[in-house]
């Protein structure tokens, strides 16, 4: 039996992070995957879906080169050749991987990992044991039992990666940030989209202002939305699919080539050996404490299989925490309020913190400020003027409460927000911190100078 430190089940951001930042702190470390490294994000999400949205958003490009003084004549899009790239993208990350990987020493096992008693692995009738075993097993995506997925007709986030031939048209149930980003690459493609959201709002985490403003952009590029509705019935006997949906005004039937099922994600815990070691679980997730100790001493786990938002970068944090806890070095439990959240479609939606909604729900006296990017010099430049910059602080004491940004380039902007609110800055710190021009980011002062009554270009 081979003996480790520390065992990682699962190699996804939070697993592989987790298992290099072990080796760095001194552990003897290995790490079990079934498929591929890099897990789900890295091989059928985060970086593949950004691949495929990037030669969306240059097809978009294309299309409109006139309005850039350009002339490109008869632009088209070889799909088959976009998935490939995305493909591409994917497997190399994995191979980066691989490489880090080895660079720090981890040992790294194939096969289907099975938790023990007494602190043990069985990976496929081998048995490996540790002092600290971390499960960081991820998710996949959600059926739901009136949508019960075929991978032809009815498909998850993964097939519609790989489809072979671009659908006519399409139905993508659900709204969230893999709903959106998926129909907007498809709808840029070519393809006849509509989104069924059952909540009111699209991307109903958000802000409503985002929200409102992400189906004006949406319906704009010819996206169809139907909010408050659900599909209750999806008939595949025909050449498609015929979805059943029921709205406030009825019944409605839709027809397409291709159902998206983006109802969220469930858990990996199935025939893992929980309940062989007695590790408790609740509600689809595994309960840990606050460094994501379970029940059972010497087992861990994190990312998307622990309660929390389901992103990377969290499972990322929460596997390095884990880790320099079990180390003995001094760590705070992560603050689950100051994640940030973004959504990679055009335009894209970036937020940290409390929606204006929340804040007042909570009690709170608010200063908001919004700074539309039409009034950007940098996105009129750009011709992305779609969107705003929306920041909302407590008025007694200045602290940034809430963070919310729909347009150009926000995802990459948001780590302003996230970093000046762990730093528990005021808005008038804000305000008074010089942000270059002309640049997108600087309308993230000019919102906060909106909200104190200070803003110069509105």
């Amino acid at each position: 039996m081979s003996k480790y430190d520390i065992i990682v089940l699962g190699s996804g951001p939070g697993g592989y992070v987790t298992a290099i930042r072990a080796s760095q702190l001194g552990f003897k470390t290995a790490i079990i995957e079934k498929e591929s490294l890099g897990g789900v994000c890295l091989n059928w999400g985060c970086i593949p879906t950004k691949a495929l949205l990037k030669s969306a958003e240059v097809f978009e490009y294309l299309k409109h080169a006139e309005n850039y003084g350009l002339s490109v004549k008869e632009a088209d899009k070889d799909f088959t050749a976009v998935v490939k790239r995305s493909r591409d993208v994917a497997g190399g990350m994995s191979k980066g991987v691989q490489f880090l990987l080895k660079k720090n020493k981890i040992d790294v096992i194939e096969g289907f990992g099975k938790l023990k008693p007494g602190k043990k692995v069985d990976v496929d009738g081998k048995e490996y044991s540790a002092d600290h075993i971390i499960i960081a097993t991820g998710a996949r995506s959600r059926e739901l039992p009136s949508l019960k997925q075929d991978g032809k007709k009815v498909i998850g986030y993964r097939e519609a990666m790989v489809l072979k031939e671009q659908p006519k048209k399409m139905i993508v149930v659900g709204s969230g940030a893999i709903g959106v980003e998926f129909a907007y690459f498809y709808n840029s493609m070519g393809t006849d989209v509509t989104i069924v959201e059952f909540l009111p709002n699209v991307v109903p985490v958000e802000d409503e202002e985002v929200s409102k403003q992400l189906e004006k952009s949406f319906k704009k590029s010819g996206i169809k939305i139907m909010t408050s509705s659900e599909v209750t019935k999806v008939d595949t006997s025909g050449k498609g699919v015929v979805a059943t949906v029921k709205t406030a005004k009825g019944e409605e039937t839709i027809e397409a080539d291709i159902l998206l099922s983006a109802v969220g994600i469930k858990s990996n815990i199935e025939n893992i050996g929980l309940e062989d070691v007695g590790i408790a679980v609740g509600r689809d997730k595994i309960l840990v404490n606050n460094y994501y100790q379970t029940n059972i001493p010497g087992y861990y786990a994190i990312g998307d299989v622990v309660e929390g938002q389901a992103l990377a970068h969290v499972a990322s944090a929460e596997g390095i925490l884990c880790v320099e806890k079990i180390a003995g070095q001094n760590v705070e439990p992560l603050d689950y309020g100051n994640i940030p959240g973004c959504t990679y479609a055009t335009p894209e939606i970036a937020s940290v913190g409390m929606t204006e909604k929340q804040a007042k729900e909570k009690g709170y006296d608010i200063k908001v400020g919004k700074f539309p990017f039409s009034a950007s010099g940098k996105a009129s430049a750009s011709g992305a003027t779609e969107g705003f910059v929306k920041v909302i602080f407590d008025a007694k004491y200045g602290e940034w409460l809430g963070c919310h940004m729909i347009g150009a380039g926000v995802t990459d902007m948001i780590a302003e927000a996230v970093l000046g609110r762990k730093l528990e800055t005021t808005g008038h710190e804000v305000l008074k911190t010089v942000h270059p021009h002309p640049t997108m980011s600087e309308a993230v002062m000019e919102a906060v100078a909106a909200a104190y009554g200070e803003v110069i270009h509105l």
